[in-house]
């Protein structure tokens, strides 16, 4: 609970981002036991899903084929475990790095940026992905294969098809799912054992920076203000938050 407290400053900016608060009917519904395995899965899969995500708007617009194969060989063994079930999950502690520098193309006006902001949310989001396993070996949950949940794809959805304005509608869409995060975490924390909280906690900080990174790159590939879309996109996300979903997962909407 002190260390939630400690966080709540940090907490206010996502506060104020978000258009709506998760509600209590959700977070009732994510604490109660025979919850757990799902909470831990869906949440394991969209730390991979994040990282994915990043590494795709690494390898489309800021490097070239050579750079993104060696950005590719670094996902790869946690893919594998996930989709093909290869591998120990102990060992990818240590496959958490990339081998060999990525360099940006030569015409790209703000691809050093992004390479910066999202190797280092790559790298952090795969750390995740590891402490997750971690808690569901504690809680001796074995992994199975789970639908997605609406709430992404509803998000992308709205995405526009002409660039630059697609990459910037999808780094919006990366600091509502960011902040999201952080916001829930936030609300779990303090109502689950003392295990799961303190790690819930423990992911605050880096959600929080994810999220005003994602608006910061896409301010700076923008050539004009982009307070109108995230607005727009503000709302689309509020609305997969506040309305009524039956299938509960870790973005789901309201029971």
């Amino acid at each position: 609970m002190l260390a939630y407290m400690i966080y709540s400053d940090l907490l206010l900016p996502i506060k104020r981002f978000l258009n709506v608060e998760t509600s209590k009917s959700w977070v009732d519904e994510a604490i109660k036991p025979e919850n757990l395995n799902i909470l831990l899965i869906d949440h394991l899969i969209c730390e991979l899903k994040a990282a994915q995500s990043a590494m795709f708007l690494i390898r489309k617009y800021a490097v070239d084929k050579k750079s993104g194969d060696i950005l590719l060989e670094w996902l790869r063994p946690f893919e594998q475990y996930i989709y093909k079930r290869e591998g120990d999950w102990r060992d990818l502690a240590a496959k958490n790095k990339l081998t060999k520098s990525v360099v940006p193309k030569s015409n790209s006006l703000y691809g050093q940026y992004l390479i910066d902001k999202m190797v280092l949310l790559i790298k952090e989001e795969l750390h995740h992905f590891y402490q997750v396993l971690e808690m569901m070996d504690y809680y001796d949950i074995e992994y199975e294969n789970i639908t997605s949940s609406r709430y992404a794809k509803g998000m992308l959805t709205h995405v526009t098809t002409h660039e630059p304005d697609t990459l910037i509608d999808k780094l919006i869409c990366g600091a509502y799912i960011e902040a999201r995060s952080c916001e829930r975490f936030a609300k779990l924390a303090p109502r689950v054992d003392k295990r799961l909280g303190d790690f819930y906690v423990s992911l605050l900080r880096s959600e929080a920076r994810h999220y005003q990174d994602y608006l910061e790159l896409a301010q700076l590939i923008s050539v004009k203000d982009i307070t109108a879309k995230v607005e727009y996109f503000g709302k689309v996300e509020a609305e997969l938050i506040s309305s009524p979903d039956s299938d509960f997962k870790f973005h789901s909407g309201k029971p």
